[in-house]
């Protein structure tokens, strides 16, 4: 449980990361007249990662959940990777990055890295996460909840931000 602690530990320091950039690029955009969009589902999703969190270890301790190698390390691994690919996100988008839907007028959609290939890259590693980091302790409770909130939500935000790319 000790290292399963200092693993969300860290994935929340690493959100914590990404709000210090997502506001540093926030403030980069409005001052070239930056839009943002979709305002009212964003609380939505920071709520959904807190609780992600919160609850993962939280099953773990209250439901007796065993660390279970066969699953726990694979789990892990995916966890790893889909660190990398949401850093993989932000440093191809660079200043563009956010954690909100901002976007700035006139500038073309970004078609490198990661974006050659998938048009959401970010949510592909938003929903490996979310799924990974509570198996890593056998929190399936917690994946699932997850998973079900993330997908209503990630459905309104690729439609936001697709309207948002579009216009």
């Amino acid at each position: 449980m000790s290292a399963y602690l200092v693993l969300i530990g860290l994935v929340a320091l690493e959100r914590l990361a990404e709000l210090a950039v997502a506001r540093r690029n926030l403030s980069w955009a409005r001052s070239r007249g930056g839009v943002e969009h979709g305002r009212r589902h964003y609380p939505w999703i920071v709520v959904a990662h807190a609780a992600l969190l919160g609850a993962a270890p939280a099953e773990v301790w209250l439901l007796g959940r065993p660390f279970v190698p066969p699953l726990g390390w694979p789990m892990l691994a995916v966890v790893v990777l889909a660190q990398g690919l949401r850093w993989w996100c932000v440093g191809t988008l660079g200043r563009r990055w956010n954690t909100r839907v901002v976007v700035v007028p006139g500038m073309p959609p970004v078609r490198r890295g990661p974006y050659r290939w998938l048009r959401h890259p970010n949510y592909v590693a938003v929903v490996a996460e979310g799924l990974a980091l509570p198996l890593v302790h056998t929190a399936w409770l917690t994946a699932l909840a997850f998973a079900a909130a993330n997908a209503v939500l990630l459905t309104v935000r690729v439609r936001v931000e697709d309207a948002a790319l579009s216009r």
